[in-house]
């Protein structure tokens, strides 16, 4: 027989209580939860208390050091995370009906993607969609794609190929790498590379973890295991330990006008390997309602860095 009282506890948990308990869970600490939610620490912790109690589960242990996510608390968790992600969408349906970018889009963006991609792109936004609210994160890969999955994210650019976890994407833009060198290295004659004709003992890339070393690598067909000059955790270091003529790295297509053109001491040559070497997508959840406002923001991206990328 069905138990209606399990019913009506259930029933009473709100959105709201989900929402704290989610931020909970990310900060692992009641007071940084509160300040992330815009209340006190006292309302968060007597509305997960109430939580808890309607439930019949402690969702968290709790101790002056730290908060432990309990095992039950965990699959509480997990549906609660659904149920929020769901509401999102279905809140989306309705912004959907509305003007096209209009309502608040979160983006994540890689960070050997956004220095370059956002100032090629964001004037033709703010002209084209004025009323748009665009909040964008800058993470890896790796972090994006869970943030995405969770509900954190409407959307994300990544470089492609990327393994997805069950996500869609899209594809708008496709480049090749540049080598670039100090300008004593790599005569002006030289407009184009083969990837046997690179030192490998003077190459810097970047460290594990982001994806364009991967791809750099591939496009090279080079050994993920060998050990190079350097490695460091941006482009823009890179580029500047370049034009210190400490060694040679590639960079991507879009990172050319930023990064090389404008440093008098850098020379490029193109990277005369097979190609694309690399593609950025948008990357989505398949439940997503937005997909009018993803194909808007694919037009907008592809001819705004077809614009802007010319001749460099």
């Amino acid at each position: 027989m069905f138990d209606y009282s399990v019913h009506k506890k259930i029933s009473m948990i709100t959105l709201k209580q989900i929402h704290y308990a989610l931020t909970v869970e990310e900060e692992l600490h009641f007071k940084k939860a509160a300040d992330a939610c815009y209340v006190s620490p006292s309302t968060l912790s007597n509305a997960i208390s109430e939580m808890e109690s309607q439930l019949g589960i402690q969702i968290f242990e709790r101790t002056n050091k730290k908060v432990i996510v309990t095992s039950l608390g965990r699959e509480v968790l997990k549906k609660a995370r659904a149920i929020k992600i769901s509401m999102s969408d279905i809140n989306q349906l309705g912004e959907s009906q509305k003007n096209p970018l209009t309502m608040p889009i979160t983006l994540g963006i890689i960070p050997t993607v956004g220095p370059y991609f956002i100032p090629l792109v964001l004037p033709s936004i703010r002209k084209k969609f004025p009323e748009l609210k665009l909040k964008i994160i800058e993470a890896q890969s790796s972090t994006l794609i869970d943030k995405v999955n969770n509900g954190e994210i409407d959307m994300a650019i990544l470089a492609m190929p990327y393994k997805l976890d069950g996500l869609l994407s899209f594809k708008f833009w496709e480049e090749d790498f540049y080598y670039i060198s100090h300008k004593e290295n790599l005569g002006s004659e030289i407009i184009k590379i083969k990837a046997k004709e690179i030192d490998l003992s003077n190459l810097m890339l970047l460290d594990d973890g982001h994806c364009l070393k991967s791809h750099v690598l591939a496009a090279c067909k080079m050994d993920a295991d060998k050990q190079y000059s350097m490695e460091a955790s941006s482009l823009s270091t890179l580029t500047q330990l370049v034009a210190g003529n400490m060694g040679s790295t590639l960079v991507p297509h879009m990172a050319i006008k930023q990064l090389v053109n404008s440093n008098s001491l850098i020379k490029k040559a193109h990277l005369d390997e097979p190609g694309p070497h690399r593609e950025l997508a948008i990357v989505i959840r398949p439940s997503y309602t937005g997909f009018k406002n993803v194909q808007l923001l694919i037009d907008i991206f592809s001819s705004s860095l077809k614009a802007n990328t010319k001749g460099f």
